[in-house]
């Protein structure tokens, strides 16, 4: 829940960035080359440098790196056409698609209450942006990429997450992001702002920070259990909408918070009584 609070004060700032025409390729370059020098000057320097290197994570992180790379693509590249609930709406399958893919990949055992729990975010999503028709349009396809693409990379995830410390991973991540994003960043170079600039750095730190709490939950829980909290991103999605644009939720708003917090707490009561049979069948 905190990652994805924090991934909204990050989205929150890179959205005034873009509206302040500062290239999108920019914002991910400065951002992910800020938390990969904090990093390495974290981890020892050149000594984590070289584990990094020799990490037996390394491949899987990379193609993660690029599923990651290509859901920032296509989500900003939908934005542009798509209205903000459409979008959002389209983009909130992914922990549907997270779930159906840990049971094939991860082998997991979804439970039934834990699709109970999906289900329910995800109406309370469809709620809260007031959608009644989706039209299939190239921008629409372009959301559900990216829905599929942070999916896999979650996937992806949770398979290296236990063979490698947090730190090397974000490492790994934030420097494949700089190299890819070098070359679009040195044509589209726009000179920021002091203000601007104290956005990229807001980026940075709550992008590090997501991040890292991200990594560790998924060290800690399989991807069916986490899936249903990402839509508490919604909220925060919204009260930011309110306080920086002024953005007004509606009744469907209300509603559709309340079904997304109910899918969460679905999920906690229900571990939490799989916990206890499982300790009282111990004892």
């Amino acid at each position: 829940c905190v990652s994805y609070a924090l991934f909204n004060f990050h989205d929150a700032a890179v959205k005034l960035l873009v509206e302040g025409d500062i290239p999108v390729f920019e914002v991910l370059f400065t951002r992910s080359l800020a938390i990969l020098i904090g990093c390495i000057l974290i981890g020892g320097g050149r000594a984590h440098i070289a584990r990094t290197i020799a990490s037996p994570v390394m491949k899987p992180m990379v193609l993660r790196s690029f599923l990651l790379l290509g859901a920032w693509l296509c989500y900003y590249s939908a934005a542009r056409y798509l209205p903000l609930g459409q979008l959002m709406t389209l983009y909130y399958a992914a922990p549907i698609a997270a779930t159906l893919l840990a049971v094939p990949i991860l082998k997991e055992t979804v439970p039934p209450i834990r699709w109970v729990a999906i289900l329910t975010g995800f109406a309370g999503v469809a709620a809260a942006s007031g959608i009644t028709r989706l039209e299939v349009s190239g921008a629409a396809l372009l959301a559900l990429t990216a829905a599929v693409l942070w999916a896999s990379a979650t996937i992806y995830l949770r398979r290296t997450a236990m063979a490698e410390k947090t730190i090397v991973q974000m490492t790994i991540t934030n420097a494949m992001f700089v190299i890819a994003m070098t070359a679009a960043t040195a044509f589209f170079w726009t000179t920021p702002s002091w203000s601007q600039m104290g956005l990229l750095l807001g980026t940075a730190v709550f992008g590090g920070l997501a991040q890292y709490a991200l990594f560790e939950s998924i060290r800690r829980a399989p991807v069916s259990v986490l899936a249903p909290f990402e839509y508490s991103a919604l909220v925060w999605a919204f009260l930011l909408g309110y306080v920086i644009w002024g953005d007004t939720p509606t009744t469907n708003v209300v509603i559709g918070a309340l079904m997304i917090a109910s899918a969460g707490l679905i999920i906690v009561l229900s571990e939490r009584r799989a916990w206890k049979k499982e300790k009282a069948q111990q004892s």
